[in-house]
């Protein structure tokens, strides 16, 4: 019974404790950021390989973008968000007839907008990471903005999952479990 006490003494002071000061300031780490851009950008690549090409423009539902339209949004937004939002360099201007109809377009469109969007994170100051940002009305820290992108990324592409089932397909392995 005693050392149950002073167990959960002892939790209840290490939660007391502030984190230092720099984690609060800073948020999620610049290299678990840039994790999360990789994992967007490998998502969207295994999908674009995973969907035979003549189903890119096919929609799951009649109110849905179509695949390669869902892949396209989810790419652009992030690309947007980097170059408007994060004073990054503007995302990549896409070629839409080729973008959304051959699988080299696409691939080459999310290679590009991603790569250059991890370039940008890792470049960005300390102090814009601290900025307030507006992002579409939010008000919040810049280095929160980049969960933002990986929140949008990952929701769009759970929405592309309709369209493998569709056709009785798998969708690409969820890789966290």
């Amino acid at each position: 019974m005693r050392s149950t006490t002073w167990l959960a003494l002892g939790m209840i002071l290490i939660g007391a404790v502030p984190f230092p000061a720099a984690a609060q300031q800073d948020g999620h780490s610049r290299e678990s950021q840039g994790q999360m851009l990789t994992y967007q950008r490998k998502l969207l690549l295994a999908m674009v390989d995973s969907m035979p090409e003549r189903l890119y423009r096919d929609k799951a539902t009649p109110e849905q973008r179509d695949f390669a339209e869902q892949v396209h949004h989810a790419t652009s937004v992030a690309g947007y968000i980097v170059g408007a939002v994060l004073k990054g360099p503007k995302g990549p201007a896409a070629d839409t007839a080729k973008v959304l109809n051959s699988r080299a377009a696409l691939r080459g469109y999310v290679s590009t907008t991603f790569d250059a969007a991890a370039a940008h994170l890792k470049a960005q100051s300390s102090a814009a990471r601290l900025e307030t940002i507006d992002l579409f009305g939010q008000k919040m820290p810049g280095w929160q903005v980049w969960d933002e992108i990986y929140t949008h990324s990952v929701w769009t592409a759970g929405s592309i999952v309709a369209n493998f089932r569709k056709h009785g397909m798998a969708p690409p392995a969820f890789t966290f479990f």
